[in-house]
């Protein structure tokens, strides 16, 4: 969106989108490096979770 908005749509740079396009990218980035990993995990987990209880769950 950064460099959507960068380009001169929506304002262009300097205004208010820009300025919140930038926040967001500077806040998302680090975010997305720590959550990654652990949603990882929790997708394997869950597929586990699933693969051992749906024997039980159907009769």
């Amino acid at each position: 969106a950064k460099k959507f908005i960068e380009a001169g749509n929506l304002g262009g740079k300097g205004s208010p989108t820009h300025k919140a396009a930038v926040v967001g990218d500077t806040v998302g980035d680090p975010f997305k490096d720590t959550a990654g990993p652990s949603l990882h995990i929790l997708v394997k987990l869950l597929s586990t979770i699933t693969l051992v209880i749906a024997p039980l769950l159907i009769p």
